[in-house]
């Protein structure tokens, strides 16, 4: 017998508003009850951020009275939307609700970025934002993306991802240093004696090796943190091989994410 679907539907919205969006398709599945209160604006309000409007009326995105909270959930989770005159995109972690950023390339610092010998702009219809960066020619590749804690869901462990294509024909991609740091905890002298070596050319298991994502692009993992009460003030992913000063080329950068793990 479904007990569960005896209990006032309000009764049971309550109950899953205190769980995860993961734990509440499981449970409509499970119960007659809760399939019904799943649909609720009391479940889906507590899983969206509690700034989710502020961030939207930073974008184009068209925040309608007739959408219900769970249609705003998984469009902010499906659609990444473009805030703050395009330079970050939003979305949430589908099975959390946790937030997640995307700094656009043209916010990244990139050495030799503003010279058009080494580096180019230009439009993909792939990506997210209006423009992405081309390496043509660089002997040093230094990159680094920054984005203020405050901004990110609380208590949450967080990833940071470069996110890229090669071009047919790239080079000297295989092998790069990458770290993540809060830069008011940290130097850059003392962050870079625990960067790890990342590749970006090769796939395969290895953790530190490139993997493709479900848009068609390509991401490498840049080091990790944990988002405490977002008062640590910006923290930055840098990825950068300087050290051997061969040709490089053959990399699209779209930008850096800031993901939960």
């Amino acid at each position: 017998m479904d007990y569960f679907g005896m209990l006032p539907e309000g009764c049971l919205s309550e109950i899953l508003s205190f769980t995860s969006p993961e734990d509440t398709a499981r449970l409509s599945a499970s119960s007659r009850g809760f399939k019904s209160a799943a649909e609720s604006d009391i479940v889906w309000e507590k899983f969206l951020p509690s700034d989710y409007q502020h961030i939207i009326s930073k974008s184009n995105y068209l925040l309608s009275n007739s959408h219900s909270k769970k249609e705003i959930y998984f469009s902010l989770c499906d659609s990444p939307i473009l805030t703050d005159d395009g330079k970050l995109s939003f979305s949430l972690d589908k099975k959390t609700g946790k937030k997640c950023y995307m700094v656009s390339a043209r916010e990244l610092v990139i050495s030799w970025g503003d010279t058009p010998h080494y580096w180019a702009w230009s439009s993909n219809p792939d990506s997210r934002f209006s423009e992405v960066a081309n390496l043509r020619f660089v002997c040093w590749l230094d990159m680094r993306g920054k984005i203020e804690t405050r901004l990110l869901s609380k208590r949450t462990k967080y990833v940071a991802y470069l996110v890229f294509k090669l071009a047919g024909g790239y080079y000297g991609l295989e092998t790069a240093n990458a770290f993540v740091r809060f830069i008011d905890c940290e130097s850059n002298d003392e962050a870079e004696e625990r960067a790890s070596v990342v590749s970006l050319s090769v796939q395969g298991p290895d953790e530190n090796q490139s993997k493709r994502r479900v848009d068609g692009w390509m991401e490498i993992e840049m080091g990790n943190f944990f988002n405490n009460a977002g008062e640590d003030g910006d923290v930055e992913a840098r990825l950068m091989e300087i050290r051997r000063l061969l040709a490089k080329g053959g990399l699209i950068v779209q930008g850096m994410e800031f993901r939960p793990e």
